[in-house]
């Protein structure tokens, strides 16, 4: 459906005719219906029988099981949410600078620069960024769905690949700011280099085995006692597993993460924090359950990756290398992102390293790889995925309510740019919202809690379920620094919930509140000199945008009333994927 898609709109946006009618806003919301409309094809494949047992398509490249498409639904309606905010944009004036209408200035008076001189339709700039961030979404989207479902190494790399180009265009959409073009460019070159070190290690693995299919690879491994094949396997994924650690940001491989994050718009940034990662988290997974893994559509390469029956053929390997690199990424990422983000001043950066802490707890559970752990790590997706949709939105949304009043050149790359400046980069810009904005404020409020891991918050119950699984596993020292970092990480969740609540507000901030309040139009002599036409253009939250927020709070808030959705769901997941 979303290949289809693909092709229907890079058609279409070639026709002159459909541009002309077609407004890029338009194009989002499409573009949203056919996200939610595939997860809602992706349900209705529940009935066939034969899913149960995985369908295998394109020679084996990928394979669609139940559980797969469980997985795609969540996606699906993630990225269609992420996809649906967009600033509900006004214009209440435009006025002319060209030379023959400023000799007009003396002869109309004062009081007449706040009426339109002249009137130009501005639908299809006010979108910001253009109807190739819909078509953008589209592919990257299709790239994390065909991850998820893939069987082999070669579909394995062409989704990465596919998930993460679409990703790098969105961090330089606004090509005219130089911040965004940094942060792409940096996110480009470091993420070719991770997905060299994924490309090397699936090479190696072919060169070992001389099979690219993932349940070959098994098959040949069960019955071979060769410890060269075992070492070069070995080196393989380790090699692909470092790839995969670099492109979640997980530590020692993070610092691209928080600068990255703060100098793309916020709007992408959504994307960047939530889609790639738990498509590439989920692939993880695959690595690591237990030996029903083809339920998953991956084959049984966890009995791959449990190594003891090679390593007895070479004592100098240890046989809990790749259990031991997980461990260590997750307790760096656990003191790395808790400790650092105490010194930010950008919410974004500070966010960052919070998403960074975040993928600790996720890594360890994942190197427990127990049936417990596994549903911990499944629900810790979750609620990790919804509680920072759900803050982004909402510091998307104080953005366009503090910032909203702008004077903007009626072309596309000034639009675009005062869109990015409507984005919030200190935590002092939002000092003092809970007066003006008491909703957002308590949803925002609400969130970080969450992610602090206050009862009976959702994120709550996602770090116990974690912590739980790694003592009763063994894990004691693992889960005492987990506790303390989730003690530190608390103080500047609450630093931001501080900053909210607090009455005074500074010179910045008050200038900026009086900007955005003052209903007086900028003067003929602020607009920018020479030809053209300027608007004054005004954002506001859309209603889907409020309802969404609305919604995602109420959720997180009063998951303790209902927990059986999100909890059943995970175990379910898990014990099927131990089920023998």
């Amino acid at each position: 459906m979303i290949l289809i898609s693909i092709l229907i709109f890079i058609v279409a946006m070639a026709l002159p005719s459909f541009n002309r009618h077609v407004t890029p806003i338009l194009l989002t919301r499409i573009a949203a219906i056919v996200l939610i409309y595939s997860g809602a094809l992706a349900f209705n494949a529940f009935y066939i029988q034969s899913i149960g047992s995985g369908i295998g398509l394109y020679s084996g490249l990928f394979q669609i099981t139940t559980i797969s498409q469980q997985l795609d639904i969540f996606l699906l309606f993630i990225g269609a949410f992420i996809l649906i905010p967009r600033p509900a944009i006004i214009e209440h004036s435009t006025v002319s600078t060209s030379p023959s209408l400023r000799s007009l200035r003396s002869h109309i008076g004062e009081g007449q620069e706040k009426v339109s001189i002249t009137r130009m339709p501005i639908s299809e700039l006010a979108s910001g960024l253009g109807g190739k961030y819909s078509l953008i979404i589209l592919f990257s989207t299709l790239g994390s769905l065909l991850l998820i479902s893939s069987s082999d190494l070669l579909s394995m790399y062409l989704s990465i690949e596919l998930q993460s180009f679409g990703v790098y265009i969105l961090a330089t959409l606004f090509r005219d700011s130089k911040s965004a073009t940094s942060a792409g460019l940096k996110y480009f070159l470091l993420g070719g280099l991770s997905s060299c070190f994924i490309l090397l290690g699936a090479a190696l693995v072919y060169s070992y085995t001389g099979l690219s299919q993932l349940e070959s690879i098994y098959s040949l491994i069960s019955v071979s006692n060769s410890s060269m094949i075992s070492q070069g396997l070995t080196l393989g994924i380790i090699l692909m597993i470092i790839g995969f650690l670099f492109k979640i940001a997980a530590a020692p491989l993070h610092n691209w993460a928080p600068d990255v994050y703060n100098d793309s718009p916020t709007i992408v940034t959504i994307w960047l924090t939530i889609m790639p990662k738990i498509s590439i988290l989920i692939f993880l997974l695959d690595l690591f359950i237990g030996s029903s893994l083809s339920n998953l559509g991956l084959s049984n390469i966890h009995s791959l990756l449990d190594l003891s029956s090679f390593y007895s053929q070479n004592d100098s390997i240890n046989s809990d290398f790749i259990k031991n690199l997980l461990l260590l990424s997750s307790l760096l990422s656990l003191i790395i992102g808790s400790v650092v983000g105490l010194a930010q001043s950008k919410i974004k950066r500070l966010l960052a390293y919070s998403t960074i802490s975040h993928i600790g707890f996720i890594l360890l559970a994942l190197a427990i790889n127990s049936e417990q752990s596994i549903e911990s790590f499944i629900f810790y997706i979750l609620q990790y995925s919804i509680t920072n949709l759900n803050a982004f939105l909402i510091i998307l949304a104080l953005g366009y309510l503090i910032k909203r009043r702008h004077t903007a050149s009626l072309q596309r790359n000034s639009i675009e740019r005062n869109i990015e400046d409507s984005d919030i980069s200190f935590i002092s810009e939002i000092k003092g919202q809970f007066l003006s904005n008491p909703l957002l404020s308590l949803g925002l409020t609400i969130c970080l809690l969450s992610m602090a891991g206050t009862p009976p918050l959702m994120g709550f119950f996602s770090k116990q379920m974690v912590l739980y699984s790694a003592i009763q596993s063994g894990y004691y020292f693992m889960s005492i620094i987990a506790i303390l970092v989730s003690v530190i990480s608390a103080s500047y969740y609450l630093k931001i919930v501080r900053t909210l609540f607090t009455q005074e507000v500074d010179a910045v901030t008050q200038q900026e509140v009086n900007q955005s309040e003052n209903i007086s139009f900028p003067s003929y002599s602020d607009l920018p000199k020479g030809e053209g036409s300027f608007a004054v253009l005004e954002y506001s939250v859309s209603s889907v945008h409020s309802y969404l927020i609305s919604t995602l709070s109420l959720f997180i808030l009063l998951f303790i009333l209902k927990p059986s959705i999100l909890l059943n769901s995970s175990q379910l997941l898990s014990l099927s994927l131990f089920q023998c």
